[in-house]
C-alpha cells in the first residue's frame, strides 16, 4: 500500500513500502552482487566463504543496495494504485530502512488538473473573407515593382520612394564609432533600413550635397553604448535614382513566368484567387487565435514549472535547428544580434507557458467530450505524412509512434469542436 498526499503546483508526496519476502528477497540478491566483489587473499573472487565474505559486507551497504532491485517497482505499482499521471522523472527519498522493511518518498509531479471555462457557445465570428478590385489592382502594382527600373535622376532633390546612393559616417560626441561608415549605400528611401529619422531627413537634398544628420539610436539598440544615444551622421548624395515602372500589359505578365499565365486578364484572375487563399487562411487562423485565447483565458490550471522548462528545452532545440538550417549556430546569432542566450530562454519561457496551458486545456475539453480516435483516423493521418513528405509508409510508422499521431488528434478534435460550437 501507499499514500499520495498532493501539494502545491501539481507536485505531492507518494510514499511507499515494501517489506516482507520482497525486501528479503532483494537484500538476498543486493548481498550476492556484492559478494562477487569481495577480494580476500587466497581466493578467487566469488569463491570465499560465505561466512568470511559477510564480514566484509555491512549491513547499511546491502541495504542501500538492495535499493535498486525494487523503488522502481515500488514506484509503478503506487502510480498504478493511485492512477497518476506523471510529467517527469521523480526524485527518491529513503523515509527509513533497516532489514525489516524500507519506506520511500517519491517527489512526484503530476498532470495538472484543468477547471475549464466556457468552451460552447463562445461569441466568436470568423471574419468575411473579400476581394476588392482595390487589392487585385495592388498586386499589379507589385508586379510592375518587381521589374521595374532605377533610372537616374538627371534633376530635383531626393523624394521618398527615390534610391540615393550615398556615403555617410556616424559621431558621438564628435568622436567616429564603429560601424557607422558607408560608402555609395544604395538607401531606398522610405523602406526604413536605417535608424528612424534617417532617411526622412535626406528627402530634399541635392546630388553632392552633403548634410548633417541628427538622429537618436532605438532605447533597444543591440550595441549597448549606442541604445538611446544621440549621434550625428555627416551624409553626402551623390546619386538619386528613381524607379520607373514598366507598362501594364502581356508581356510584363509573361516576364513573372507564373504557369498558364500569359495575359494581364489571366493574371488578374490569379491574383485574386492568390489573395482570396491567403485572406480566408489568414481569417481562419484569427479565429482560431480568438478562439483559443477564449478557452485558455477562462480556464483555471497550476502549471507545474517543470513542464514549462520541458517546453522551453523544446522551443530553443527547435530555434538552434532552424538556425543552423539557415547557415547560422547560435553562438553567431547571439554576437550579431548582442542576445544572450538566458534573454533567449527568457523570451521563449512565455511561449512555452502559453503552450503548455492551450495543450492541457484542450486535452481536459477532449476528455470533458470524450472525444475519442481511431484506428482509422490514425492510419489515415498516418497516410498523409506520408504523402506530404514522399516517404514510404513504413518508413513513417517507424519514425512515428501511434499514441503520438493519436494525441496530437484527439488535442486536434478538441479545437475543432470549440471551432462548431461557437454561436
Amino acid at each position: 500500500m501507499s499514500n499520495w498526499e498532493l501539494k502545491e503546483k501539481s507536485t505531492g508526496e507518494l510514499i511507499t513500502t515494501v517489506e516482507g519476502e520482497a525486501w528479503k528477497t532483494a537484500q538476498k540478491k543486493a548481498f550476492n552482487r556484492l559478494a562477487k566483489k569481495v577480494n580476500l587473499p587466497g581466493f578467487r573472487p566469488g569463491t570465499a566463504p560465505a561466512a568470511l565474505v559477510k564480514k566484509q559486507i555491512s549491513t547499511q551497504n546491502v541495504l542501500m543496495e538492495a535499493i535498486d532491485d525494487v523503488a522502481g517497482e515500488a514506484l509503478s505499482a503506487a502510480i498504478k494504485e493511485h492512477d497518476l499521471w506523471v510529467v517527469t522523472r521523480p526524485s527518491l527519498d529513503i523515509e527509513s530502512i533497516d532489514e525489516e522493511k524500507v519506506t520511500f518518498k517519491f517527489i512526484v509531479t503530476v498532470k495538472p488538473e484543468v477547471k475549464l471555462g466556457d468552451y460552447k457557445g463562445l461569441d466568436i465570428h470568423k471574419e468575411e473573407v473579400n476581394v476588392e478590385a482595390a487589392d487585385v489592382d495592388a498586386e499589379i502594382t507589385r508586379l510592375q515593382e518587381r521589374f521595374a527600373d532605377l533610372v537616374l535622376k538627371e534633376e530635383g532633390k531626393v523624394e521618398n520612394g527615390n534610391t540615393a546612393v550615398i556615403d555617410f559616417e556616424g559621431f558621438k560626441d564628435d568622436v567616429p564609432f564603429e560601424g557607422g561608415k558607408g560608402e555609395s549605400y544604395p538607401l531606398v528611401i522610405g523602406s526604413g533600413t536605417f535608424i528612424p529619422g534617417f532617411e526622412e531627413q535626406l528627402i530634399g537634398m541635392g546630388v553632392e550635397e552633403t548634410k548633417d544628420i541628427n538622429v537618436t539610436f532605438p532605447e533597444e539598440y543591440q550595441v549597448a553604448e549606442l541604445a538611446g544615444q544621440p549621434v550625428v551622421f555627416k551624409v553626402t548624395v551623390h546619386e538619386i535614382k528613381e524607379k520607373v515602372l514598366p507598362e501594364v500589359n502581356d508581356e510584363l505578365v509573361k516576364q513573372a513566368k507564373v504557369e498558364n499565365v500569359e495575359t494581364v486578364d489571366a493574371y488578374r484572375e490569379f491574383a485574386h484567387k492568390n489573395l482570396e487563399e491567403t485572406k480566408t487562411r489568414e481569417a481562419n487562423q484569427k479565429f482560431e487565435n480568438e478562439v483559443l485565447t477564449a478557452i485558455v483565458e477562462a480556464a483555471e490550471v497550476e502549471i507545474p514549472d517543470v513542464m514549462v522548462e520541458e517546453e522551453t528545452d523544446n522551443l530553443v532545440r527547435d530555434f538552434e535547428q532552424r538556425l543552423q538550417a539557415q547557415g547560422f549556430g547560435l553562438d553567431q546569432f547571439l554576437q550579431i544580434t548582442g542576445n544572450t542566450k538566458e534573454g533567449i530562454r527568457e523570451e521563449m519561457s512565455k511561449d512555452a507557458y502559453n503552450k503548455v496551458k492551450v495543450r492541457l486545456v484542450l486535452e481536459a475539453i477532449a476528455a470533458a467530450e470524450s472525444l475519442e480516435v481511431s484506428e482509422e483516423d490514425i492510419e489515415k493521418e498516418l497516410n498523409n505524412i506520408a504523402e506530404m513528405y514522399a516517404m514510404p509508409l513504413d518508413q513513417v510508422k517507424a519514425a512515428i509512434s501511434a499514441d503520438a499521431i493519436s494525441y496530437d488528434l484527439r488535442i486536434r478534435k478538441a479545437l475543432e469542436f470549440v471551432k462548431e460550437n461557437v454561436k
